[in-house]
């Protein structure tokens, strides 16, 4: 039984008794009445908590997809390997400034996005690169 129920319950067994108006038995029925405005407002909280946290669940799964886009990582992913997210990182031979690239840009086309001067020599490399000493697996000619 909920505790409206029980309250009910047990403000139906004290009326079904028909008692005498004594001190005492206006004191439990006011004690009564108290119980069951007490169990209206838990049936209230528990609505609302309910209600809080269906909201806190959609923003928890909003806030997951914003990480996514910012911090390319996906949640489900366990080892998300930074090297594998789709970008080049290398150091603009002009300016020295390291900067990023899509993996999928022409590496012809490429210009630095800090002194924007064009960058010649790089080649993207695949991972079967014979020649390839750098961690990111790219070799410069």
């Amino acid at each position: 039984m909920s505790v409206s129920e029980n309250a009910a319950y047990l403000k139906g067994l004290f009326d079904g008794y028909e008692l005498s108006d004594t001190k005492e038995n206006k004191i439990i029925a006011k004690l009564l009445d108290l119980v069951a405005d007490m169990a209206d407002e838990i049936n209230a909280l528990k609505a609302g908590n309910a209600e809080l946290h269906e909201y806190v669940e959609e923003l928890d799964h909003d806030l997951g997809e914003v990480e996514e886009e910012v911090y390319f990582v996906d949640e489900d992913e366990e080892d998300y390997d930074e090297e594998d997210d789709g970008f080049i990182e290398i150091e603009c031979p002009s300016c020295g400034e390291m900067v990023c690239f899509d993996e999928s840009i022409d590496p012809e086309n490429l210009v630095c996005p800090a002194c924007g001067e064009e960058i010649k020599g790089i080649e993207f490399c695949d991972g079967d690169c014979t020649n390839c000493n750098d961690e990111n697996c790219k070799s410069e000619d």
